[in-house]
C-alpha cells in the first residue's frame, strides 16, 4: 500500500514510514526528569531542572548521561559514568511510561496510517529495552511492524545507518521511505540516507527552532501527516 503525500515542497509516493519516539510520538521529559535526579541522588549529586534536560534529548542515552553529569560539575565524567548508568537504568526500567504522555493527535495519526496499510516502524536512539515498553505502555506498539532502538545497530541517528537499515527490514526503498521526526538528528540522518523527513515543531531539537531545519514539512500534529496524503493506492 502506497501514500501520495504532497506538500508545497514535493509529491512523492511512500511506501513505509519510520517513525522517532521521543519528542515526536511521546512526551518523556518527565520519565527522564524523574529517572536523571533519582539517578543524581544516589550519586549524591545535585539535581537538575526539566528545562535543561530538554535540551540535551535525541542523540542517545550515552550522551543524555553524559551532559547530565557535566552539567551537575562532574569533572571526571568517564570514572562516573558506569555507576550513572546503573543507577539510571534502574530507575528508568521502573518508572518507564509514568510521568510520560503521548502528544495530541499521536494515537490518531498512528491509527490512521496503520490503517492506511502503510508499514510502520518505530526507530529510536532510545535503548530498545526502555523504547519497547514505552510503546506497549502508550498502546503504540501493536501499530509497528519493527521497533529499533539506539542499541540496535552500530551506529545511532544522525548517522544513515539506522535509516538505511530498517528501510532494509520494511523492504522499501530510501527514497519512498518517509522518516517522521523532532529534530536535527532525523533531519540529517535522513537526508545522509536519502529519506524524505517531515518534522514535527513540538518536539525537543535540542533546544532550537525545528522550523529552521529543512523538511518536506514542518507539522504541529501526526494527524496533520495523514491529511497531507490522497487516499492509499
Amino acid at each position: 500500500m502506497q501514500l501520495h503525500i504532497t506538500t508545497t515542497a514535493a509529491t512523492l509516493q511512500v511506501d513505509a514510514v519510520m517513525l522517532d519516539l521521543d519528542g515526536t510520538l511521546v512526551n518523556t521529559l518527565g520519565d527522564f526528569a524523574q529517572a536523571l535526579n533519582r539517578m543524581l541522588l544516589d550519586l549524591a549529586l545535585p539535581a537538575i531542572d526539566a528545562r535543561v534536560i530538554k535540551h540535551m534529548v535525541g542523540k542517545g542515552t550515552e550522551h543524555l548521561l553524559r551532559s547530565v553529569l557535566a552539567h551537575v560539575g562532574v569533572a571526571d565524567v568517564d570514572a562516573r559514568y558506569a555507576e550513572a548508568w546503573q543507577r539510571y537504568e534502574h530507575h528508568y526500567l521502573q518508572l518507564n511510561g509514568q510521568f510520560s504522555e503521548l502528544y495530541a493527535g499521536v494515537a490518531e495519526g498512528v491509527q490512521a496510517l496503520a490503517a492506511a496499510g502503510v508499514p510502520l516502524a518505530c526507530l529510536t536512539n532510545k535503548p530498545l529495552a526502555f523504547a519497547r515498553p514505552l510503546l506497549r505502555a502508550k498502546g503504540l506498539e501493536k501499530f509497528f511492524q519493527h521497533v529499533f532502538g539506539g542499541d540496535s545497530f552500530a551506529q545511532k541517528k544522525p548517522h544513515p545507518l539506522p535509516l538505511l537499515e530498517t528501510c532494509k527490514a520494511l523492504g522499501s526503498a530510501p527514497e519512498r521511505t518517509l522518516m517522521v521526526g523532532d529534530s536535527s538528528n532525523d533531519a540529517q540522518a535522513a537526508q545522509a540516507a536519502g529519506c524524505p523527513v517531515v518534522l514535527m515543531t513540538y518536539g525537543f531539537n535540542h533546544g532550537q527552532p525545528i522550523q529552521a531545519v529543512p523538511a518536506l514539512a514542518h507539522l504541529d500534529a501526526l494527524t496533520q501527516l495523514r491529511a497531507l496524503a490522497d487516499q492509499p493506492v
